[in-house]
């Protein structure tokens, strides 16, 4: 598949910015931190700036952006739909936590079960992310039981090491802060480490002869091209990565955005508060190239079921 850089930016920005809330939704409800209201400024107006960012920014992969409203309706059959509808409502609970926060400094209450329906919502939403892909039998890569998994734990992982950061900022680092999000880097290198191992080794079970109903007569193999140049279908569904590049691209993101944030995440244990921010600084720079990169890999790998009709011999 051709990466959208639309929706490369859409899925990162927007994953990072969900887990964040997650994060400072839970630690306000647990008690992790004071209500400080500058953290709560920098942190939840940073966690709703990604996800504004990244949503406006899907739009720009419609060819009719202005009726992008349209899609709200859908949300009985369509997981793009549902993930609208939950993205919208995401809102809610986060401006109750905001204001009540920022405002007034407080937690407790009413602002808890906010708090606690704002990250239930918060990993719906990516949950439906994942499923958009998850739910398309096309796309062997995608329909796996670990694309879900792995929209999650990278959203909290990456929301985990901006949380970590905003908190260098303000105070000095509890130590359950760091090991949690050392927990969830290393879970989300764990689910994606099995992610491409799986899409490696899934059998490639279509072939032409599923594709065009023929393969009771034989060997289908295919006389001339559909086309005599590459039309919109090809350049979109049949956009390929070497696999030299794939390997190559597949360690540099690893070592991106897992590898260098467990590091800084070993050093903050023992970094003062004026090293800390530096430390946890690095491991968000590394953590956002890698996740591009890991996003660039998840659409660029996929291959389409439709290109069986334009000589690939297997999907």
């Amino acid at each position: 598949m051709h990466p959208a850089y639309s929706v490369i930016f859409f899925t990162t920005a927007s994953g990072a910015g969900y887990g964040l809330l997650v994060w400072l939704a839970m630690a306000s409800v647990f008690g992790g931190f004071p209500p400080d209201w500058a953290l709560g400024l920098i942190g939840l107006g940073l966690a709703l700036a990604l996800i504004t960012a990244g949503l406006l920014s899907s739009t720009a992969h419609l060819g009719r952006p202005e009726r992008a409203w349209r899609a709200f309706s859908q949300w009985r059959s369509s997981w793009l739909s549902r993930e609208g509808v939950l993205a919208i409502a995401t809102y809610i609970p986060a401006a109750v936590l905001g204001i009540s926060w920022v405002f007034y400094e407080r937690f407790d209450g009413a602002v808890a079960i906010a708090s606690v329906l704002l990250s239930i919502l918060a990993l719906a939403t990516v949950y439906a992310t994942g499923m958009i892909y998850a739910s398309l039998p096309t796309i062997r890569a995608w329909h796996q039981p670990l694309t879900v998994p792995v929209y999650l734990t990278l959203a909290m992982a990456t929301g985990g090491i901006l949380f970590v950061f905003v908190l260098s900022l303000f105070t000095a680092l509890p130590a359950w802060a760091i090991t949690l999000a050392l927990v969830a880097v290393v879970a989300a290198y764990v689910t994606k480490r099995f992610y491409w191992v799986a899409i490696d080794e899934s059998p490639r079970s279509l072939r032409p002869e599923n594709a065009t109903g023929l393969g009771h007569l034989g060997t289908v193999r295919q006389l001339e091209p559909p086309h005599a140049q590459a039309n919109f279908v090809m350049r979109e569904m049949g956009f390929k990565v070497a696999r030299k590049h794939a390997v190559k691209l597949r360690r540099l993101s690893a070592y991106l955005l897992f590898l260098i944030p467990i590091v800084c995440l070993l050093l903050l244990f023992i970094a003062s508060m004026y090293t800390a921010p530096f430390f946890a600084l690095v491991a968000v720079l590394a953590m956002g190239t890698g996740v591009v990169i890991e996003r660039w890999l998840f659409f660029a790998e996929a291959e389409h079921v439709s290109m069986l009709y334009y000589g690939a011999e297997a999907a």
